[in-house]
C-alpha cells in the first residue's frame, strides 16, 4: 500500500507531500491544476521514462519519493526516491540504496498498477493476463512446473555427458592417450623435478665437484706425515690448553670443533674416492626432465597440476566408459517425462479453456455498466500444450474488431477494461491508480463507475484522478489539488477535502459553481449515497 508520496520541482509542483490510506482516494481539481502530474510521479518510481522536460523551471533536477507498506499493515517499508535532472541520468535509490532504475518495475511491479495512457498497463503484458485467467480458474500449474524442472535438469545431465556418441567418443580418445601419456611418467613426488635438477647440476660437471671436494679435504686433513691442516691445528691447539683449568671450556670446545671437522673430512674423502664420472646416468636425468617439463606444458603450471589432471581425466573417461548407458537411461526418463508434461500441459488447457468463457462473459457484464453496453471481451486460450499464450482482447464499440487488450481502447476505456478485470479476477497488486478511467462516462454510468471503484477498494488501496462527483463521492478519503499563484510563479498544491470543504469540491465538480446552494444540495446527497452510509 502506498503511505506516502512526495515530489519535488516536477512541473508547477514546488514541493509538495501527501498521505494516503487504505481503501478509495479521488484526487480532483481543475483541469490542468497538477493531478496528471501526481500519475506521472508515481510513473517515475515504476521506472517509467524520464523526461528532463518536466523538471521546474530553475530547479536543478526532479525528486519524487514514494514509501510503500508491502503486505498491508505491520508489512515491509519500501522507500523508493526517483530523481530527474534537467541535465544528465536519472538515478534511482530503494530503501536509501543506489539502484538501477531498470530495477524499480521489477521492485514495485507487486505494489502498485497505473491504468490510463501511461508507459505501465501490467495487464496488457502476456504474463499477467495468463496470471489473471489462472487466479480466476484455480489453475494448479504444480505438476506442469514440477515436469519442466525435472527435463531441465535431465537435459542438463544429458548436456554434462559431452553430446552425442561420436563426440563423446572422440573425447574418450583424447582423454585415454592424455591417462596414459602421464601414467607412464609414474608420478609420485610432486619435488621430483627439484632432485632431478641438483643431480644433473652434480653429474655434468663431476670433475669440477671431485676437485672442490679433494682442495677442501687436503685444507681439513692433508695426507703425508707433514701433513697440517685444519684438523691437526685443532688438535694442536687443544693441546696447547691442556692443564690450564681457566682454558678447560675453550679445549672442550676445540675438541668438539675437531669432531665436527673429522667427520666433514670423512665424508669428503668417501665422495672424492668414490665419484665417478656417469654420462649414462646424467643422459638419463636429462631425458626424465625433458619428460616432465613437456608434461607441464600440456597439464599444469607444476607436477601437483599434472597428477590433479591425471586424477580429473581418469575419472571423466570412467564416466563416458558408461555414457552410453546412462544416455540411454536419461534418454528414456525424458521420453516417459515429456509424455506426463504432454498429459498435465492438456489439463492446464482443460481448465483454462474452460474457465475463459465465464471470466469473458463476467467482465463483459462489468463493462455494460460501464459505459460500455456495445463493448465485446473475449479470453482466447491458446490451442496447444498449456493453452499459451493466453490473451485477453476487447472490441470497445459495436462494430469495432476484437483486437489485443493493448490496441483495442483509448485511455478511458482500456482504464474501465482494467477495471472490470480486477474486480472479477483475484489477485492483484495491493495499489491500483486509474488514470482518464471516467473518460466519456455520465449520469447513471458514473455512479456505477464509481460503486466499482469503490468495490475495487475494499480489498486493495484504489487512487483515481476524476472530474466526476458522482465518482468522488464514493472515495473513502478525497484529496484536492490546486493551482495557484505564489511570488509571481505557479504552484501546485493538494491537501484532503473534508467536511464542508468536500461538500464545496464537489459543488464545483457538479455545476462550477462551489457557491451554489443547489449544487451543495446534490453533493450532500450524493455524499450521504455513499456505499455503507
Amino acid at each position: 500500500m502506498l503511505t506516502e508520496l512526495r515530489v519535488r520541482d516536477l512541473g508547477v509542483i514546488e514541493d509538495l507531500s501527501l498521505t494516503f490510506g487504505p481503501g478509495m482516494t479521488a484526487l480532483t481539481g481543475e483541469t490542468g491544476a497538477g493531478k496528471t502530474l501526481l500519475v506521472e510521479a508515481l510513473q517515475l518510481i515504476l521506472g517509467g521514462r524520464a523526461n528532463p522536460g518536466l523538471v521546474r523551471a530553475g530547479a536543478v533536477e526532479a525528486v519524487v519519493e514514494a514509501r510503500f507498506i508491502a503486505g498491508g499493515n505491520g508489512g515491509e517499508e519500501i522507500v523508493i526516491t526517483r530523481s530527474v535532472p534537467a541535465a544528465g541520468r536519472s538515478r534511482a535509490w530503494v530503501n536509501g540504496r543506489m539502484a538501477p532504475v531498470g530495477s524499480l518495475e521489477e521492485v514495485v511491479a507487486e505494489l502498485v498498477e497505473i491504468h490510463g495512457q501511461h508507459e505501465h498497463q501490467s495487464l496488457t503484458t502476456p504474463a499477467a493476463q495468463r496470471n489473471v485467467l489462472d487466479a480466476f480458474a484455480g489453475t494448479d500449474l504444480a505438476p506442469v512446473l514440477a515436469i519442466r524442472d525435472r527435463l531441465r535438469a535431465l537435459g542438463a545431465a544429458l548436456a554434462d555427458l559431452g553430446g552425442d556418441e561420436q563426440q563423446r567418443a572422440r573425447e574418450a580418445d583424447v582423454l585415454r592417450y592424455q591417462v596414459d601419456e602421464i601414467g607412464a611418467a609414474k608420478l609420485s613426488d610432486p619435488e621430483e623435478e627439484t632432485a632431478l635438477r641438483r643431480e644433473e647440476a652434480r653429474l655434468a660437471d663431476a670433475a669440477a665437484y671431485r676437485e672442490a671436494a679433494s682442495l677442501a679435504l687436503q685444507l681439513l686433513d692433508p695426507a703425508g706425515p707433514d701433513g697440517a691442516g685444519a684438523l691437526d691445528r685443532l688438535g694442536r691447539a687443544a693441546g696447547a690448553l691442556g692443564g690450564r683449568e681457566p682454558f678447560d671450556e675453550l679445549r672442550e670446545r676445540l675438541a668438539v670443533a675437531a669432531i665436527d671437522v673429522s667427520d666433514v673430512a670423512r665424508t669428503l674423502r668417501d665422495e672424492v674416492e668414490g665419484w665417478q664420472d656417469d654420462p649414462l646416468r646424467l643422459g638419463q636425468v636429462q631425458e626424465r626432465r625433458r619428460l616432465l617439463a613437456e608434461l607441464r606444458r600440456k597439464y599444469g603450471e607444476d607436477l601437483d597440476a599434472v597428477m590433479a589432471f591425471a586424477k580429473e581425466a581418469s575419472t571423466r573417461l570412467e564416466t563416458l566408459r558408461d555414457a552410453e548407458g546412462a544416455a540411454a537411461r536419461l534418454g528414456a526418463e525424458r521420453s516417459e517425462l515429456g509424455q506426463e508434461l504432454v498429459r498435465a500441459e492438456a489439463e492446464v488447457r482443460r481448465v483454462r479453456a474452460r474457465a475463459a468463457g465465464a471470466f469473458a462473459s463476467l467482465v463483459g457484464e462489468r463493462l455494460a455498466r460501464l459505459a460500455m453496453a456495445g463493448a465485446r471481451f473475449e479470453v482466447r486460450v491458446g490451442a496447444e500444450g498449456a493453452g499459451e499464450p493466453v490473451e485477453l482482447a476487447l472490441g470497445a464499440n459495436v462494430g469495432e474488431a476484437v483486437l489485443p487488450l493493448a490496441k483495442a481502447a483509448s485511455g478511458g476505456e482500456l482504464s474501465r477494461a482494467m477495471l472490470s478485470i480486477r474486480l472479477v479476477g483475484p489477485g492483484g497488486p495491493q495499489t491500483m491508480v486509474f488514470d482518464e478511467v471516467d473518460a466519456g462516462v455520465g449520469g447513471g454510468a458514473a455512479l456505477a463507475l464509481g460503486h466499482a471503484l469503490h468495490e475495487v477498494a475494499r480489498t486493495r488501496q484504489v487512487l483515481v484522478v476524476t472530474h466526476l462527483a458522482q465518482v468522488a463521492a464514493q472515495a473513502d478519503q478525497q484529496i484536492g489539488v490546486v493551482k495557484s499563484e505564489v511570488g509571481g510563479r505557479t504552484v501546485t498544491s493538494a491537501s484532503p477535502a473534508v467536511g464542508e470543504e468536500r461538500v464545496i469540491e464537489l459543488s464545483r465538480m457538479l455545476s462550477g459553481h462551489p457557491d451554489s446552494d443547489a449544487a451543495r444540495a446534490h453533493a450532500r446527497e450524493l455524499l450521504h449515497a455513499l456505499p455503507g452510509t
